[in-house]
């Protein structure tokens, strides 16, 4: 037998979990994370799990990891010292940038832009030029260039750049530079925007390329050492690492391209709660993801994530491809502080983390945190222990809590009550850029909620967005390494084509994407993907002629050799009024073109749970008293692991298991499904009719 492990590294726990390719069957371990080196927490995951399972690490063939070091790096400041290469007279295009100021109207007086990744004092210019349309309009300067990079050298520089105008058209002097900078300055890894990003606009396509070169080498080291960890206990085990639009790069391709790992993490919770979710009927869902440190929320519509061709980690944002995720800095180990200024009651960004964490991990933290008030409110019981092994200091929660309630003048409760209501507030907040903002009804989709956090605030966050169900899958905490170990390899290429639809035709446009399918399906060949199990899909980005607004659209290509042109220009002007309302009676013109190939996942399907009547009796452990409806009450306390389907559980409630906790409030009701999935419903839903 063979077997596969899921592995995400978040924030404050890492959980891992194992799958048995041949059975289906799983295994899960959440422990904390090691921020000082993320390999300590994994091998001890992994030795741990290997141990419940009762197998040979040795067995275990495949790794798949969503990692946040390459994010990390970006938010800490803590990358290569990078040297860029530019076209003579582009010295400054990292300065100049876009001339985007957030925060609103007084936007420019806080805001304090950070610094380019690549110093201007590290930029040199390489005297050449390449037309737009590939032509060679001024060769490259060999001699001066070479002189230039000896002085780059002397910078001591971790890691080059290479980003030239008109570059996505001809690599050739990218190409060039390269071969010349490896006999100059050995060893120093060469980034090429050509062949990261082979896209105009020449500041996307140069900070891109700048943040590759930045993170590469912590990824590179990071990567080497897992693998060397992983061979010394699991031997020959295949590493692969969590892209940001979902799919699965190589351990080689993660090294050579780390600015397609900016949003591995929350990638794949996306993925994990697809997979629940599709299985359960559920295909139109917004995900919330609530960890330690933040949380993440998505959309998925029609049972396919949605996709921006944008990732933005802070205030940089990069072209590379990545699914819609907005992260905000409310999770269990948010801190909520009332400001001396304004007396006003704040939750986060600021977070208690790993180490020390929360004051109830009685780990040295005294701070007040969510995961203190789910204690204070009863939300986590007194026979609960998180990741099946920690137990909560309920009296470090109250000494913690106890002075927001002093600086609010309220009761230890109300305080309490008001961090989790703040923190609920900030999810929905989020939730809203992905749906309203965008179009979404929320009342149309599901809420799937995961992570150790997220089945806390399920149900008061359905409340507020008109969201049902709220579903709980079964092992929440570690929905997103299932979602690691059940993705598959995937990869894209792209280019650059302005061309009016008059320009061109169906024919041409379905040869130049199956031109780019067939490159992007090259580095699934390399991993041994077998030429059946490639799905291929494309995409086009289109705009009005004259517009500078650009709209990525899927392609069928039988539809567009049958159909025509208009099966891209119906779909993009449907978008358009979609998004803006309206529709314009102009020419459509190509931006850009794109083909992503992705092999075949592994197949597990989840078993069904034993049936059992509406009476949950046989799962109920006990009483917990709780604070709700800003009253004390007593709520049922259920072990998850004892629910059959068709149980239903009557708010207010508490089902417990070794990664998570779900609360179902008053006047709510969870039904348990086949598949053990909790779902969450007002009692006067017509669903428990």
């Amino acid at each position: 037998m063979t077997y596969r492990l899921g592995i995400d590294v978040g924030g404050t726990f890492t959980d891992l979990l194992l799958v048995d390719e041949k059975s289906g069957k799983t295994w899960s371990v959440k422990l904390p994370s090691t921020p000082q080196d993320q390999s300590i927490g994994v091998l001890a995951g992994l030795m741990r799990i290997c141990k419940q399972a009762g197998i040979d690490p040795q067995a275990i063939d495949h790794v798949m990891h969503g990692t946040t070091v390459a994010t990390n790096t970006v938010l800490t400041s803590s990358g290569a010292r990078v040297g860029l290469v530019t076209t003579k007279g582009y010295r400054q295009v990292l300065q100049i940038a876009r001339s985007f100021v957030p925060g609103g109207l007084g936007g420019w007086v806080i805001y304090n832009k950070s610094l380019p990744m690549a110093p201007l004092k590290l930029t040199i210019e390489a005297d050449e030029r390449i037309g737009a349309r590939g032509d060679v309009v001024r060769e490259l300067d060999e001699a001066a260039l070479r002189t230039d990079l000896l002085k780059l050298k002397s910078g001591k520089i971790e890691a080059l750049t290479v980003s030239l105008i008109n570059a996505f058209a001809n690599d050739a002097h990218e190409r060039r530079i390269r071969e010349i900078a490896g006999a100059v300055m050995p060893g120093v890894p060469v980034s090429l925007s050509s062949e990261v990003v082979p896209e105009m606009q020449e500041y996307e396509r140069t900070v891109t390329t700048v943040a590759n070169s930045y993170v590469r080498p912590v990824v590179q080291r990071y990567v080497k050492n897992l693998k060397d960890k992983l061979a010394s206990k699991a031997g020959d085990v295949k590493l692969h690492i969590l892209r940001s639009d979902g799919g699965l790069a190589s351990a080689a391709s993660a090294e050579e391209y780390p600015v397609n790992l900016l949003m591995s993490g929350p990638a794949g919770g996306v993925t994990g709660a697809l997979w629940v979710a599709l299985q359960a009927g559920f295909p139109n869902l917004l995900t919330v993801d609530v960890g330690g440190t933040s949380t993440d929320v998505a959309l998925i519509m029609s049972g396919v994530p949605r996709l921006r061709r944008e990732t933005t980690v802070g205030d940089v944002t990069v072209r590379a491809s990545s699914v819609d995720v907005r992260s905000i800095g409310a999770g269990g180990g948010s801190i909520a502080h009332v400001p001396e200024l304004t007396k006003a009651l704040r939750v986060g960004p600021q977070s208690a983390g790993a180490d020390p964490g929360p004051a109830a991990y009685g780990r040295g933290g005294t701070e007040p945190t969510v995961t203190d008030a789910n204690v204070v409110l009863g939300y986590l019981p007194e026979m609960q222990r998180l990741g099946g092994d920690l137990e909560l200091k309920r009296d470090l929660s109250t000494q913690a809590v106890g002075k927001i309630a002093t600086a609010l003048g309220k009761s230890l409760h109300d305080a309490a009550l008001g961090i989790y209501d703040i923190a609920n507030e900030n999810m929905v907040g989020a939730l809203r850029l992905v749906s309203v903002e965008q179009g979404h009804d929320p009342r149309d989709y599901a809420l799937i909620a995961f992570g150790g956090a997220g089945p806390l605030h399920a149900n008061a966050l359905s409340i507020l967005l008109g969201s049902w169900p709220s579903i709980i899958p079964p092992g929440p905490g570690v929905l997103c390494a299932l979602g690691d170990a059940t993705t598959a390899l995937r990869d894209e290429s792209a280019r650059t084509h302005i061309r009016k639809f008059s320009e061109t035709s169906p024919k041409d446009i379905a040869k130049s994407l199956e031109q780019l399918s067939a490159t992007a399906a090259k580095a699934l060949e390399r991993e041994k993907v077998p030429l059946a199990e490639m799905k291929r899909s494309y995409q086009v980005d289109v705009r009005y002629h004259g517009q500078g607004l650009r709209l990525t659209i899927d392609v069928d290509i039988g539809a567009l050799k049958k159909r025509g042109l208009k099966a891209i220009s119906e779909p993009f002007d449907a978008e358009h009024k979609r998004l803006f309302t309206f529709a314009l009676p102009l020419e459509h013109e190509f931006v850009a073109l794109r083909a992503v190939v992705q092999g075949r996942g592994i197949s597990v399907r989840k078993p069904a749970i034993a049936r059992g009547d509406r009476n949950p009796k046989a799962a109920t452990i006990g009483t917990q008293l709780v604070y709700m409806d800003r009253k004390k009450i007593k709520a049922t306390v259920h072990d998850r692991a004892k629910l059959k389907a068709g149980n239903r559980i009557r708010g207010p409630a508490i089902v417990i298991e070794m990664d998570s906790t779900t609360v179902i409030l008053p006047k709510h009701t969870g039904l348990v499904d086949r598949l053990g999935n909790i779902l969450i419903y007002p009692d006067s839903h017509k669903k428990l009719a």
